[in-house]
This record gives C-alpha cells, sequence and structure tokens, in this order.
C-alpha cells in the first residue's frame, strides 16, 4: 500500500487497517518460525506497511489535538 492510499483513508480505518495489518505480521513471523515461508521479504513489507499507518494515524491525531 502506497503512501497516498494511506492519506486517503479515514482515521477509523487507519485504526481497522493496523490492527488487521498486526494480524497478518504476527502470522507471518510464526509461520516463517515453523517453517521458512516462500518469500520471506513479505514480513518486512508488512512491518514497513505497519509503520506507514501508525505514522499517519498518529500525525492525524497530533493534528486533532493542536486544532482544539
Amino acid at each position: 500500500m502506497k503512501q497516498d492510499i494511506v492519506k486517503d483513508l479515514t482515521i477509523e480505518e487507519i485504526r481497522d487497517r493496523i490492527a488487521q495489518e498486526r494480524g497478518i505480521y504476527t502470522k507471518l513471523k510464526m509461520s516463517h518460525a515453523v517453517s521458512p515461508i516462500e518469500n520471506p521479504l513479505k514480513i518486512r513489507e508488512s512491518r514497513r506497511l505497519i509503520a506507514r499507518l501508525e505514522t499517519e494515524y498518529r500525525k492525524r491525531t497530533m493534528a486533532q489535538t493542536e486544532s482544539k
């Protein structure tokens, strides 16, 4: 997911997507620990997507608190 797509999401959608991606990341890590997955770069992509989403979420919540 690219940054411009992340920017189009609402705060609720970002929060839901973070929870969903964390679950996917955990499953990938467990699968890789048991037996190596075909493409281990998916773990890194998932981790970076979570970071991207969390950054955008934090930026928006900070902007809301500053405007109040």
